[in-house]
This record gives structure tokens, C-alpha cells and sequence, in this order.
């Protein structure tokens, strides 16, 4: 399972503080750059499965993740985007059609739009709804899934190149590494015994699915960002998630728990986050110290992880400890 771009709804902050009390959210809006670039094709460009996509027209653009979505419409091309995946969660996308089912592809709906141009990434399934959309003539790019910060500015410039835009690409990876820069400035310096340990917690209660991010979680190079310890990469763990047991997180120690905004309503809260097995032992579930970000934008790596990081590090140190 992989947590990466997972959610329903989703914004750009989050909806608790480092204690689990509400706190007000803006608009879960992208910030297009000031001006909008006019595409310059046709281009050939390299898809991450292994083949070359020659792109003719940016007329009719179907993302297929909300990370892909995001990057599109902040590009200045959201006018020509007609679908959204589900992930797309932020406003500009809110009215298109979606054409997605949970994490896969209808490859029907998505050809009945017409597109000049689909988009998808290495996790974009069923594989045979990939191919189908390939063999009916639509040029598909196959894009490398973000896994950390240094993905930022190469997954930007990939989809820029193909569309076309690589001087708006550089404006806007230029733009992002530099307001993530600015945020990183600003976390409160801790030496490595005091840096504080927090584990992601992927929960969908509905769904009894409650596990504990590792290594590959997607979530680590995020919290060191922000100056602290990824919990379940510390204790040992190098894949990306294992079942919630009590020994895990005992293990894994956390000073605050990190989880998708969806994933804590899911079940009942702070209040319910405390009673799943083992959460109220560890240092985090006694001090209720609890991280909440969008499900929507947490794990994007894209345009908007600097606000991502942001509401990590404000959550995470409230009073600038």
C-alpha cells in the first residue's frame, strides 16, 4: 500500500494543532504563476515506463493523480485540464469530472473526454487501463511518483518539458525551492537528542486499516524538513508501512503523530486516535501531540509543500520550542 497523494478531501493546511485542537484552515486553493505560459509543442519527451511520448496539443490534459492535477493548474494550464483524479481535491478542480474510482483508472471515461494528453505516474493502475489508453492513440506520459523534497523540482520540470512550458516549469520550481527554503529558515534549532520523534500513522478507521509508516512511507524526508525524527524509520522499520501493534510503537517511541486530517476523522479524533492499541502508551498519545495535514496535499511533493511543511513546523513546535 502506498500513502502517497490518498484522500477524499483535501487542503493546503491542516485542520488541528501539535494538541489536536481545531484551528481555522484557508481555502484549499493552487497559486498559478502570475503569467500564463503558451505551450510551445510539439515535444518528445522520455516517459518513467521506459518509452518516449511526443505531445502535439495540451488542448485536452486528463492528470491522473491530484499531485499531476496540482502541478498542471499551477503551471497556468488548468484551463485546458478536463479531468481530475480523485486526489484533486483543491478548488480550481473541483468541478471536473472525475475519473477515478478509489486508485484506479477508468480508462472509458477517460477516453470519452477526447484528451490530447494524459498524464500518469508509475502507480497510476490498472496497468490495463494504461495500455488501453495507449493503444486507443492518446500520447500518456508516465511520470516517477514524488517520494521526497528532492523530487520537488525534477517532477516539475518533467511535466513542464511536456507540456511545453520549461521556462514556467523553472519559474515555478525556482518559486517552490525557494519558499520551502524560506519555511526551513524558521524551524527552531534542536541538536539531534532533541529533535522530537514523530511517527506517521496511515488510518482509514472505516476500513479497520491503521498502520505505521517506515522508511518508504513517503513521509520521512517531510519530517526532517521540519527538524525531526521519522519514529518508525528510527525503530528499524525500512518499508513503507506495518500493522499498529503496541510493540511497534513502543518501539517507535514518537513524541507526536503525525496523520492525514480524513485518516484521524476516520476514527473519532483525537479522542479516537488515543484509543487505538498502543497510541496512549507512547509520549505523543499521553501528551496528545498530534500533527493533522490534508490528506490532499501531504504527501504531493509539489507546488504547495512548502505550505505543507509550514503546518507541520506550526503544529509541531506551537511555541517555538
Amino acid at each position: 500500500m502506498t500513502a502517497t497523494g490518498c484522500g477524499a478531501d483535501g487542503g493546503d493546511t491542516a485542520a488541528g494543532s501539535g494538541r489536536g485542537s481545531a484551528a481555522a484552515r484557508p481555502a484549499d486553493r493552487v497559486e498559478p504563476l502570475a503569467t500564463t505560459p503558451v505551450p510551445r509543442l510539439p515535444v518528445t519527451v522520455d516517459s518513467a515506463d521506459g518509452g518516449r511520448t511526443t505531445v502535439t496539443s495540451t488542448d485536452r490534459i486528463v492528470p491522473l493523480t491530484g499531485s499531476l492535477s496540482e502541478i498542471v493548474f499551477t503551471l497556468g494550464l488548468g484551463k485546458h485540464v478536463v479531468a481530475r483524479d480523485i486526489t484533486a481535491t483543491f478548488e480550481q478542480a473541483a468541478q471536473l469530472p472525475v475519473v477515478t474510482r478509489a486508485h484506479d483508472v477508468s480508462a472509458e471515461s477517460v477516453l470519452s473526454l477526447r484528451p490530447t494528453l494524459v498524464i500518469a505516474d508509475t502507480t497510476t493502475g490498472p496497468a490495463e487501463a494504461v495500455d488501453q489508453i495507449r493503444d486507443a492513440g492518446v500520447p500518456l506520459l508516465v511520470v516517477k511518483p514524488a517520494k521526497s523534497l528532492a523530487d520537488v523540482g525534477p517532477r516539475i520540470d518533467t511535466v513542464a518539458a511536456a507540456l511545453g512550458v520549461k521556462a514556467a516549469g523553472t519559474a515555478l520550481k525556482e518559486r517552490t525551492e525557494r519558499r520551502i527554503a524560506a519555511v526551513r529558515k524558521d524551524i527552531p534549532a534542536h541538536g539531534k537528542d532533541g529533535s522530537p520523534r514523530v511517527a506517521f500513522l496511515y488510518l482509514r478507521g472505516s476500513a479497520s486499516v491503521y498502520l505505521l509508516g517506515g522508511a518508504e512511507s513517503g513521509a520521512s524526508s517531510l519530517l526532517e524538513a521540519a527538524g525531526a525524527v521519522d519514529a518508525g524509520k528510527a525503530s528499524g522499520l525500512r518499508k513503507d508501512f506495518t500493522a499498529i501493534t503496541s510493540e511497534a510503537l513502543a518501539k517507535a517511541a514518537p513524541d507526536a503523530i503525525l496523520v492525514m486530517t480524513k485518516g484521524l476523522e476516520s476514527v473519532g479524533g483525537p479522542e479516537g486516535l488515543v484509543k487505538i492499541p498502543g497510541v496512549a502508551e507512547t509520549p505523543a498519545g499521553m501528551d496528545r501531540r498530534i500533527v493533522s495535514v490534508d490528506d490532499g496535499v501531504l504527501l504531493n511533493y509539489g507546488p504547495r509543500t512548502d505550505e505543507v511543511l509550514r503546518s507541520v513546523v506550526d503544529q509541531l513546535y506551537p511555541d517555538g520550542m
